[in-house]
């Protein structure tokens, strides 16, 4: 947290006053959850590191409980808000941020967000359940590589969060799995309660921090995206089975020396790799 803060935003009334004036409630259609405790939102506001004149792109920001931490902590915040019905909350936010908050009305699954940023970011979001998965699947398939973002802090349920960081062998590890690790590096950074939220969900939550590494060479995403989409579509049936139906595939198997008896959830991260390679060279 910055050490002093503009008097607009030290003078903001409390977020449960600002919901109440404007009767906002969170609302499911949105996937909505609200977090009312500053000093948790703080915490998540941390996760990235240092945030003293960084960039942050926000999406979900609601009535803006995290807008207010990454403010407090020294952030530039650009934010994506499709509920109409928190934009004047957010408005009051941006006049006590001094400039310092941009807010975009639009789905975020339609944003450019190249395009509407003024330089490499830091996302950090308190994600809407109903499209949180979808949203990182398409910021890990990014190309160019390394992204245009600096790194991800993206709350999940917890069910999603292990899924991310699931090693090979385990019931969690899966496609998501293979996306997230083979050219980055995830790690749950928090842990979250239902009852951290109003309303309380009926899942515990997590903020997973996810920092971009170096990209195998000769692996095109889509060929990840093909090959995992494939063996994890059938994760029941032997490798063999189940790239059948990818054209190229048997011979991508053997090309790799993996073992067609072999099941998806068997192979690493680097495995898949490999997979792919040997399917991209064949195509």
């Amino acid at each position: 947290m910055t050490d002093t803060l503009p008097p607009g935003l030290a003078a903001l009334p409390p977020l449960r006053e600002v919901i109440s004036r404007h009767g906002l409630t969170a609302k499911k259609a949105f996937g909505q959850n609200f977090l009312f405790d500053s000093n948790l939102l703080d915490k998540i506001a941390r996760v990235p590191g240092p945030l003293s004149g960084a960039r942050i792109y926000e999406v979900g920001p609601g009535p803006g409980g995290l807008t207010r931490a990454l403010l407090r902590a020294g952030a530039d915040v650009t934010a994506v808000e499709m509920d109409n019905r928190c934009l004047p909350a957010l408005a009051e936010l941006g006049e006590a941020a001094e400039g310092r908050l941009t807010v975009i009305e639009s789905d975020a699954m339609r944003v450019d967000e190249p395009a509407v940023l003024a330089g490499p970011a830091h996302i950090v979001a308190n994600l809407p359940y109903n499209v949180g998965t979808a949203l990182l699947v398409r910021w890990l398939t990014v190309d160019p590589w390394p992204p245009w973002w600096l790194s991800l802090s993206l709350m999940f349920q917890k069910e999603v969060a292990e899924r991310i960081i699931a090693a090979p062998d385990t019931n969690a590890y899966g496609r998501l799995s293979v996306l997230a690790q083979w050219r980055s590096r995830p790690r749950i950074a928090l842990s979250l309660p239902p009852r951290a939220f109003i309303p309380p969900p009926k899942v515990d939550s997590a903020v997973v921090h996810i920092v971009p590494s170096d990209a195998p060479d000769g692996v095109p995403v889509k060929a990840v995206e093909r090959v995992t989409a494939a063996a994890f579509g059938q994760r029941r049936k032997m490798l063999r089975a189940s790239l059948k139906a990818l054209p190229g595939g048997l011979e991508a198997l053997a090309a790799s020396g993996i073992d067609g008896a072999r099941r998806a959830e068997t192979l690493s991260v680097g495995e898949f790799v490999a997979l792919a390679r040997c399917w991209s060279a064949l195509s």
